[in-house]
């Protein structure tokens, strides 16, 4: 839209089905968006109007509400879903603090999708071998890269809180701030649309797939949550004496009994499974635990004032605001059944059949398919298109003969 038509306050409007689009570009029957695929409002939040600061020729991005012409959020959004979440813990005088931790990989540009993907060519005239993790000097390669990414937060007003490199080759992780869970699906989305937007400046490429190298520890997007008091800001999890609290508890029960209706939802393609069927650090399991990264629900050591739960299931390649809607739902699931956790499990432990988690995108789906809870919470004309986009994605994968495929099988008997 034209800057000028924007500040005139024209209203733009986009065909309900736009939602269910899926990554390949088609689109599911118009039965899951309506038979007559009628128009949505896209209405601008006023927080998030911004100017582009990699664009050369004067450009904004602005984050819209999908709305119904007649004013309700449409179902189909996933920033709507996300807001009608944090509107029912307001009801209870709650409101959610959430923070993201993003992992993504920076490589070379790659023309031809056979050939795997390889780390850029450094300053130094060398790709990057894999033994940078945590270094304080891996990143000088691509100095002007992340120059212009530090710059380009600033300007979108993203502050963050630490930036590292991470285990895999030419991976990187950032940690957002904590804050208002609105604010920060907003900013996760940012920064992975900056990102993108600026290794292409750089002849480079951003890859936020949740497994993109073999042999190589995948991308993440951690959700750390707690709830806090409207009014006073006290965190909720923890007692007066700085004990955890019954509705600490009830939260972890209730994200233990959602984990797996809602994989789908975290783990959103066939190339997610790739992270979780390897789970060094990527526990694909509802187990929770104090400290220990092989629990899919993680409590990090802090101060009770800072007492959260980490849900460490999603990949970089999740929706923000789907999965921290889906996570922030189940915890209040939890919380209004009052619904107890199992026991914490500590060390190396084998996880039992009741904790364990989907493995697959098609037994993900079919999971969410028979989910009761989901329907409660979604609706069911969210879920139903949900999975009917998502099935296109899984046909099409499944059109495909792999290289490995090739490769092994065609040479058996």
């Amino acid at each position: 839209m034209t800057a000028e038509g924007f500040l005139e306050g024209r209203r733009l409007q986009m065909a309900r089905g736009v939602l269910l689009q899926c990554i390949m570009g088609g689109y599911p029957p118009a039965r899951f968006y309506g038979s007559d695929d009628g128009d949505l409002a896209l209405n601008a939040d006023p927080r998030q109007i911004h100017r582009l600061p990699w664009s050369e020729t004067p450009r904004a991005l602005a984050i819209c509400d999908a709305d119904e012409l007649s004013g309700e959020s449409s179902r189909l959004s996933t920033r709507g879903q996300l807001k009608q979440v944090i509107a029912r813990y307001a009801a209870l005088g709650l409101a959610p603090v959430v923070a993201t931790e993003l992992e993504f990989f920076v490589f070379a540009a790659n023309d031809d999708p056979v050939q795997p993907f390889r780390p850029p060519v450094g300053l130094d005239g060398r790709r990057e071998e894999g033994y940078s993790a945590f270094s304080v000097s891996s990143n000088n390669g691509l100095r002007p890269f992340f120059k212009e990414v530090y710059e380009g937060m600033a300007a979108l007003g993203l502050p963050r809180d630490t930036f590292m490199h991470e285990m895999g080759v030419s991976q990187f992780e950032i940690n957002l701030l904590h804050g208002d869970p609105l604010l920060l699906a907003d900013q996760t989305f940012l920064f992975k649309h900056l990102l993108k937007e600026v290794a292409l400046k750089h002849g480079l490429i951003v890859v936020c797939m949740a497994k993109p190298l073999a042999h190589t520890p995948g991308s993440s997007m951690h959700i750390h949550q707690s709830l806090v008091e409207m009014g006073n800001g006290r965190n909720v999890f923890s007692d007066d004496a700085g004990q955890p609290t019954a509705m600490f508890r009830h939260f972890i029960g209730g994200l233990q009994a959602g984990l797996a209706d809602f994989t789908a939802l975290f783990a959103p393609n066939v190339n997610s499974y790739q992270r979780l069927c390897h789970p060094y650090a990527s526990p694909n399991n509802a187990c929770w635990s104090h400290d220990n990264r092989a629990a899919g629900l993680r409590i990090p050591a802090s101060s009770p004032v800072a007492r959260r739960v980490e849900n460490r299931l999603p990949g970089a390649d999740a929706n923000p605001y789907l999965a921290i809607a889906a996570s922030l739902a189940a915890g209040l699931h939890g919380i209004e059944n009052e619904l107890e956790p199992t026991a914490a499990i500590q060390g190396e432990f084998e996880v039992p059949d009741n904790l364990s988690l989907p493995c697959t995108l098609h037994a993900a789906l079919e999971r969410l398919k028979r989910s009761q809870l989901a329907r409660e919470l979604f609706g069911n004309e969210f879920i139903e298109g949900y999975i009917a986009s998502k099935t296109m994605e899984l046909t099409s994968f499944f059109d495909e003969i792999t290289p490995w495929e090739r490769r092994v099988l065609a040479a058996q008997a």
